[in-house]
């Protein structure tokens, strides 16, 4: 079955027995048992819910893992992903990070026993020089958010293989459609479910999915334990979004293509970040571990004001944080996404008070870039 034909069917659900065509919303709490010796496999919707447990096989299906667990939202995927290392493990992470990642890391998971040490990941000896026995886990964004930074998923994994060391990726930004970790030797998946998979902002959602058996057992008590598990309204949401996964990631990567040429060529515009562009440094990896380059950028203004502009200027393009959905989102990183890193690691990884990050979505791409032209002014 094709990539697009697998979006839109996803996992064969056959819980269900009246033959409705769409998935049921499951929205009971608890389950009732026939007898102490024939106990319903659903016994609490935190522990398993028909409803989530569909969604969860259908991207754990487009990621080719065998297994995924659906929590209710991002942040909470990671922090419950990163309790299977155990107190005193230490992991290396992409520097350019999601804000929030980073300050999960930074505040909280720190406060487990954890140690982090953040380096550029595109940098193979710049990994092999910050591990040690105590490493236990690389966590990676590829490309990063905001910055667009590409890892060689492939070549960490090898670098680390037989070493006891867990691949992590956040593959948010680019959704199974367009790129699969796992297939390039990473061992757990991460998504905010609530960007392109969900794809319309009405939805908090998060999902980590994985082959190792190990592993997946680890989570499944740390997902029943924790409990910040999926709800089954955000489920079927979520479910509904992916039957549109593929037209929807293949229409904002055309405008984002046709925006990105257009920006690096404005007079306002000192870089863009974007790795469909073929000047960008990572193009080249994109096209190998990829089938698209997403809708996913950031660029560079000539100043403050003007950046300010364009986020509060804009007419079609909406002023707010988030990415992924059908309609075109700008913000600020240092003053949304990243507000909490202080400034002088923030603009290490190059985010300035003049960088915008910009998440194309399906208008027409004309639209688009007539709004921007009147918002720079």
């Amino acid at each position: 079955m094709r990539r697009d034909t697998q979006v839109l069917h996803g996992y064969q659900y056959q819980i269900d027995k009246t033959g409705a065509s769409s998935l049921p919303v499951f929205m009971s709490s608890t389950f009732i048992h026939e007898s102490t010796t024939n106990m319903n496999e659903y016994l609490y919707s935190r522990v398993k819910n028909p409803t989530r447990e569909a969604v969860e096989q259908t991207v754990a299906m487009l990621e080719e893992a065998s297994r995924g667990f659906g929590f209710s939202s991002g942040m909470a995927a990671i922090a419950t992903v990163m309790e299977v290392f155990e107190p005193g493990s230490h992991i290396i992470s992409t520097a350019d990070l999601f804000g929030g990642s980073i300050r999960l890391f930074t505040n909280i998971t720190k406060r487990h026993g954890l140690e982090f040490d953040f380096v550029d990941t595109g940098d193979i000896a710049a990994i092999e020089a910050k591990i040690k026995p105590t490493t236990k886990g690389i966590y990676l964004e590829s490309p990063s958010n905001p910055m667009a930074h590409v890892t060689d998923i492939k070549a960490v994994c090898e670098t680390v293989k037989g070493r006891g060391i867990i691949v992590l990726v956040d593959n948010t930004v680019m959704s199974p459609y367009f790129q699969n970790p796992i297939s390039l030797g990473a061992d757990i998946v991460i998504h905010s479910g609530t960007k392109y998979l969900s794809g319309h902002s009405d939805a908090l959602a998060g999902f980590a999915v994985l082959n190792d058996q190990a592993l997946i057992e680890k989570l499944e008590f740390l997902h029943t334990s924790i409990g910040a598990t999926l709800s089954p309204m955000d489920a079927f949401l979520v479910s509904r979004g992916i039957k549109t996964l593929a037209l929807r990631v293949e229409k904002a990567e055309q405008n984002a293509m046709k925006i990105a040429n257009w920006l690096q060529n404005h007079p306002r515009i000192k870089s863009v970040n974007y790795t469909g562009l073929p000047t960008h440094p990572g193009h080249n990896i994109m096209k190998q571990q990829s089938r698209g380059f997403g809708s996913l950028m950031s660029f560079e203004v000539d100043s403050e004001t003007t950046a300010r502009n364009i986020v509060e200027r804009t007419k079609i393009i909406k002023y707010a944080e988030s990415l992924g959905c059908v309609n075109s989102l700008i913000t600020l990183p240092v003053l949304a996404t990243h507000v909490d890193v202080p400034e002088n690691e923030r603009t290490a990884r190059g985010i300035t008070n003049s960088l915008v990050r910009f998440s194309v979505g399906i208008e027409n791409a004309e639209d688009l870039m007539e709004d921007l032209e009147q918002a720079m002014g």
